[in-house]
């Protein structure tokens, strides 16, 4: 009897312990937070009231044992109040990090020689201790990149204005190294919006959005070997990354009236392809913060550009761009996303209220108090946000010539596909429709379609043809419009 009294109350003991544990693990673990569709309201990144600004989150990175997060103000730091560097920890609580300045940024690498994560003008090391780069404060900040010849000790840093600087990483002293509106010869008047840039192939490669509704090629794609600029293309570009195994492609996304432009850079060569704008609310400068790629599971690579997630591979074949696949469409704007603790997060942009006044009145009188916020997911919950469906086209009011083949236009991944063609020809013209099914480079002729002079005709794609790639020639030298819907 008193051996099972003695059991019992040992029971009774791991019993309590256990109930203990578990009151511990609501208190300070993720189910002490409420979570709402992935979003937990107590980890929004709030700014002051005065100024009213906006309050995106520029940088997520997973380093020392956190996840970082840097929120950014619209243009100077004059022009809002709250913003600065966060952690959260395991248990999702999350702290402002005292070392704060108010800023724009949306800047991050992960420095390997020196063990140091740059995001926005700060250090960190793997202990989580933090420092400023002082001589960076001021600027609005677009990438960090690794250095051309002297990678184990300096870094390229890019910013907004398009000021390059070259930061020593032990030092962290600031040499500005060039004005990219004087070396890409950008047009007077234009704003300069510089997005991203990033090394490898023995080049740096940076984006600029400049973009509006008049004129689209104020934008700039350009190399850099060391030595000499090089633009490679002259309209709105917002993202450049690279892999770097399995044929590394460096994949660059742009946009112009008529598309989302993907240049892709395989064996040294430069290849553009198009693909369907999901929504053209991105369609200006300051309207698509900041679509990035970046890699989320082990050698899986998303890419979000005008409202539409890709997935793309490491991998090339017979030297084309082979991975890449539509998943969903969204009306978020996502600074920047991440794996972290095997899930996906998403930064945030919401309601950005900026008092900028115009003829006494507030810009955006019905937005409140600035604030951001993040969405915890894994990768696969982003096939169940929209239908991948889009629109675009190879040519919009375009000079074609005879025989000139467009852009390869992306087909694969998309359902109730049709194309609508126009010219401004005097005479009927033949548009030929080639397509490469597989996506290996290999085309074949699929259908010659009559345009009269000065008509519009449309064709509708079975619902069960697809293809990877589609491309279109004239017989004749025309004004063409050529332009996909995808429903």
């Amino acid at each position: 009897m008193r051996y099972l009294y003695t059991v019992l109350l040992v029971f009774t003991i791991l019993i309590t312990a256990s109930f203990d544990l578990i009151g511990q693990s609501n208190s300070n673990g993720y189910e002490s937070k409420q979570n709402i569709s992935g979003v937990f309201p107590h980890l929004g990144m709030v700014a002051d009231h005065s100024p009213r600004t906006e309050a995106g989150v520029g940088a997520l990175m997973p380093w020392a044992d956190h996840l970082w997060a840097i929120t950014y103000v619209a243009h100077k730091k004059d022009t809002g109040a709250g913003t600065g560097l966060y952690s959260i920890d395991e248990n999702l609580n999350l702290k402002k990090h005292p070392k704060s300045v108010v800023g724009t940024y949306a800047n991050r690498l992960v420095h390997g020689p020196s063990d140091q994560l740059f995001i926005g003008p700060y250090t960190i090391n793997t202990d989580g201790q933090v420092k400023i780069i002082d001589g960076l404060v001021n600027h609005r900040l677009a990438a960090t990149m690794e250095h051309l010849t002297d990678p184990e000790n300096k870094v390229y840093v890019l910013a907004m204005e398009g000021e390059f600087f070259e930061v020593n990483v032990h030092s962290l002293e600031v040499q500005k190294l060039f004005d990219l509106n004087i070396e890409l010869n950008m047009p007077g008047g234009t704003r300069p919006h510089f997005k991203d840039g990033f090394t490898n192939h023995g080049r740096v490669v940076i984006a600029n959005n400049t973009f509006d509704s008049i004129n689209d090629t104020d934008g700039r794609l350009a190399e850099w070997d060391g030595n000499t600029w090089n633009v490679l293309k002259e309209t709105a570009f917002t993202e450049v990354w690279s892999a770097r195994a399995s044929g590394s492609p460096m994949i660059a996304t742009g946009w112009d009236k008529a598309s989302v432009i993907l240049k892709v850079l395989i064996d040294d060569k430069w290849q553009t392809y198009r693909l369907p704008k999901a929504s053209r609310a991105y369609d200006q400068t300051s309207y698509v913060e900041w679509m990035r790629i970046r890699e989320v599971e082990t050698e899986r690579v998303l890419m979000d550009v005008h409202g539409m997630f890709y997935e793309v591979g490491y991998h090339t074949w017979k030297g084309t761009l082979w991975a890449i696949r539509p998943i969903s469409t969204h009306l978020r704007i996502i600074p920047d996303f991440t794996s972290w603790r095997g899930m996906l997060v998403l930064g945030g942009n919401q309601a950005t209220p900026m008092q900028f006044r115009q003829s006494n009145l507030d810009r955006n009188p019905l937005a409140g108090q600035p604030q951001a916020g993040l969405w915890f997911g894994v990768t696969d919950d982003l096939w169940s946000f929209g239908k991948p469906t889009g629109s675009g086209g190879v040519w919009y009011d375009t000079e074609i010539e005879a025989n000139e083949y467009s852009d390869p236009f992306l087909m694969g991944g998309f359902d109730k596909k049709s194309v609508h063609l126009y010219h401004a020809s005097e005479s009927t013209v033949q548009f030929t429709l080639e397509v490469d099914f597989i996506g290996d480079g290999e085309w074949h002729k699929y259908k010659t379609i009559e345009v009269p002079s000065d008509k519009y005709v449309h064709y509708e794609f079975h619902n069960s043809y697809s293809a990877q790639w589609i491309r279109v020639k004239t017989d004749k030298n025309c004004e063409a419009t050529v332009y996909f819907i995808y429903q």
